[in-house]
């Protein structure tokens, strides 16, 4: 495999981290608790993900199509 087909799909690695620190953050300026905090930036982390997701797919079957 050579470099230039894995080096579009390096950018997605970062994905899940990004996810977790807006997640943190977002939730951080709502709450002080760290608890709330947890608990709000999973909820909102999962939400998050899930959308991305539901839009990776979508873009998938529409390539099929096309």
């Amino acid at each position: 495999m050579t470099l230039a087909a894995i080096t579009p799909s390096i950018i997605y690695w970062h994905l899940p981290v990004m996810i977790v620190l807006i997640s943190l953050v977002y939730s951080a300026t709502r709450f002080e608790r760290w608890s709330n905090i947890l608990g709000e930036a999973l909820r909102w982390g999962l939400r998050m993900g899930a959308f991305l997701c539901g839009i990776g797919l979508l873009l998938f079957v529409v390539s099929l199509f096309i």
